[in-house]
This record gives structure tokens, C-alpha cells and sequence, in this order.
């Protein structure tokens, strides 16, 4: 590793390269997640096959993947939301930590915390009382000289100013359907979000990836498997916000700004 990089893999998953560890949010790696369909490219082996560390900002299946998760190995180590370890562990994965929000941990020079998120942490969907529930989170990655926050799925909230400011910001502005439910950022919202946390740089992901098998054919989802990161840079622009908006397909690394103190 040469310095901190960031990789878009698609839908929530970026590949990070912090302080010497090479982390994985919210791993997502097949063809097939449930009843959804990848419309993008698979990620390249390479990306994933080093991993130390998966963070997991929430039960759903297209967030906690259990395929995805055993490509990568039984044996490496994932942080989930305080209460879906127990779970986990029952399915084969033998280094489970929990976290709860506001909860951290260090590892090397890297030192992670779990950030507070607006969303259901129902593995089914909020509307079911039975099965596995934890709280959604986000996480803040910091080293000495650098930070990384990944939001998971959320909606606004304005604690996300207590955060700010960070290097790099991976917001979701989608999802996978022709709608949105709560819990959600969609473009207009993502862009108030760069207001708060006052990134250098804001990756606009979990959009173009997954989608419901036929949908992708309609005029409406081809539009949204494209336009939402495009709106979200055009909202942040227009809102004067001194952040570098990055658009990067799955697949494509993102340039992570150099240090404050070098030009």
C-alpha cells in the first residue's frame, strides 16, 4: 500500500486501503442478491480477496450478503451492529465483533467508530417483528492523517454535522427499486448531507448496481441507474459546497485527496 485509496465496487461496497488494512464495507460480490439482479460488471477477485476487516452498517440482505461474506473467507474479521453477532456466528463466521453507536475500536494506526444512522435495522424490513434486529450504523475511519465515512443506508440528520469535516464521504443517493422508502437518501438530501459533514471529496454510491429482474428495462429504472449520482453532483454544485464530487462507476478507484499540509 502506497496511501489511503478508495475503490467503489459497487451498490454499498468499497474496497478502503487505511493504515496498512485493506477494509470492506457492506460486501456485495455475486450476480444475485435474493430476488435482485447485478445490471453492473462483477468486481474484480483482486479487490476483494485481501480483505482484513468487513464493516456491516445493517441487516438487510443487500447490505449483510451471506454469499459474499463466505467468498471472502469464514475467517476474517466482521464488525456488525451490537445484536446481529450471535447470528452470524451461528451461520459459520468465526471473528464476529459488535459495535454499538458511538462504539469504536482500533486496529494499527486505524481507529473505527460507529456513527448513528436513520433506518430500519430489521434483517426482513421494518414491519416485521420476527428475526434477527439491531440498529442501523454508519462508520467514521480515521488515521493520523487521514478519514473515511461511510454512511450505510440512512436518511438526514443533522448530528451528521458532528462529524465533519472528512476527507472522503461515501453517501448513498439511491437504491435499487423506482421508488424510495424511508430511511433514505436520495440526491437532493445527499447533497444537504455534504453541507453537514463538509467533505473533501463525496463518493456517491449504492445506485446502478442492483435491480429487480425486468425493471431495468423500463424508460423509469434505466433512468435511475444512471441520473441519481448525476443529480447529486449537480445539487452539490449548485449549492456552492467547496467538496469534489467523484462519480465513480463499479469498479473504478476514487483519487483520495493528498494531505492537508502538501499541495
Amino acid at each position: 500500500m502506497n496511501g489511503p485509496s478508495v475503490r467503489f465496487l459497487g451498490h454499498s461496497t468499497a474496497r478502503l486501503e487505511l493504515a496498512g488494512r485493506v477494509v470492506l464495507t457492506d460486501p456485495v460480490l455475486t450476480r444475485r442478491v435474493g430476488g435482485l439482479t447485478r445490471v453492473c460488471p462483477l468486481p474484480d477477485p483482486d479487490h476483494w480477496r485481501d480483505t482484513d476487516l468487513i464493516l456491516i452498517s445493517h441487516l438487510h440482505g443487500d447490505h449483510l450478503h451471506l454469499p459474499s461474506l463466505r467468498l471472502i473467507g469464514r475467517h476474517v474479521r466482521v464488525v456488525v451492529p451490537r445484536g446481529a453477532g450471535a447470528w452470524l456466528r451461528q451461520r459459520g463466521f468465526t471473528r464476529v465483533d459488535e459495535l454499538d453507536v458511538d462504539g469504536e475500536f482500533t486496529d494499527g494506526d486505524l481507529r473505527v467508530r460507529a456513527t448513528r444512522a436513520l433506518h430500519s435495522g430489521h434483517r426482513w424490513g421494518p414491519r416485521l417483528t420476527h428475526g434477527p434486529q439491531s440498529e442501523a450504523m454508519g462508520y467514521l475511519l480515521t488515521t493520523p492523517d487521514s478519514s473515511v465515512y461511510f454512511a450505510g443506508d440512512t436518511d438526514l440528520f443533522p448530528d451528521m454535522a458532528k462529524l465533519a469535516p472528512v476527507d472522503v464521504a461515501l453517501l448513498p443517493v439511491w437504491g435499487w427499486g423506482p421508488n424510495l422508502g424511508p430511511g433514505h437518501l436520495d440526491p437532493v438530501r445527499a447533497a444537504l448531507a455534504v453541507g453537514l459533514l463538509r467533505p473533501r471529496v463525496a463518493v456517491p454510491v449504492h445506485w446502478g448496481t442492483l435491480v429487480i429482474p425486468g425493471l431495468s428495462r423500463s424508460a423509469r429504472m434505466s433512468r435511475l441507474l444512471v441520473d441519481p449520482p448525476l443529480e447529486f453532483a449537480a445539487g452539490v454544485l449548485a449549492a456552492g459546497h467547496d467538496t469534489e464530487v467523484v462519480v465513480a462507476q463499479p469498479g473504478e478507484a476514487v483519487p483520495f485527496p493528498a494531505p492537508k499540509d502538501h499541495p
